[in-house]
């Protein structure tokens, strides 16, 4: 409980963060639950047209709960741009644009999150921000991941035996690289410039792009050898989606040394 203005406390507001994976047929039994348990869902779209939106209102209507859509703030992408100031001020807009959306609409919150809340989401950062502000009770579902989807796919597991797996952003392979990791899966692509390297050729790629869309698309194979083939994949993808978002995994060849 907190104190209001006036010294009357304020009972928390209730937030379940739910991972969904890509939409309904990830939904487990406890999201499922989660889900049915709040009064509403609320949801950030990009425009009109957000392509996932109907994915996100298919899981609420399957489950009874009204959904409130909300504009997502702007946030600056140009390359010229402080990243890191640029991500703040766009979490800063969202925390507010969620505070109030909580102002006029009681009771319990859900907000979804595609794959899970674990995985380079903001959600649970952005509650956080909130946290400074409102009282909440933020309870956490666990979703399915693009990764676990990824290994799912290619049939694989994502590390050799007890050997490393490091995570990362496509901003950040090339610091990755300098670093020696040798097996590593590669995230948030908005271009795949970092395969054309001549070094990594011979390296082993698994590689997926809309992982549980209707536009999912898969290839594997050494670098060198499947990059027109990846390329013309991830075209594919947006063309059916509407939206591409892809991640890879990246081994170095047996023996292969910094």
């Amino acid at each position: 409980m907190a104190e209001a203005p006036g010294g009357t406390a304020t009972a928390a507001r209730r937030v379940v963060v739910v991972g969904i994976g890509m939409g309904p047929q990830h939904v487990t039994v406890e999201a499922a639950a989660a889900i049915g348990s709040v009064d509403v869902v609320l949801a950030f779209v990009k425009s009109a047209d957000d392509p996932l939106l109907a994915v996100r209102r298919e899981v609420c209507d399957l489950h009874g709960v009204e959904l409130v859509v909300l504009d997502d703030p702007p946030r600056a992408r140009h390359d010229d741009v402080d990243y890191d100031a640029a991500v703040d001020a766009w979490h800063a807009a969202r925390a507010e644009a969620w505070e109030a959306a909580l102002a006029t609409h009681p009771g319990d919150v859900g907000l979804l999150v595609w794959g899970d809340p674990s995985l380079y989401d903001s959600t649970l950062r952005l509650l956080d921000r909130l946290q400074e502000r409102l009282p909440l009770a933020v309870e956490v579902v666990p979703g399915i991941s693009s990764l676990q989807l990824l290994a799912a796919r290619h049939r694989l597991v994502l590390h050799d035996v007890g050997a490393p797996l490091h995570v990362t952003t496509a901003r950040r392979f090339a610091e990755a690289l300098a670093q020696g990791q040798r097996n590593v899966v590669v995230v948030l692509n908005r271009r795949l410039d970092a395969l054309a390297d001549p070094a990594l050729a011979d390296w082993s790629i698994w590689w997926g792009a809309n992982l549980g869309a209707p536009g999912e698309q898969l290839v594997a194979g050494r670098v060198g050898e499947v990059l027109a083939d990846i390329e013309a994949a991830r075209e594919r993808a947006r063309a059916h989606d509407g939206w591409v978002l892809d991640l890879h995994l990246l081994r170095a060849p047996a023996g292969d040394a910094p």
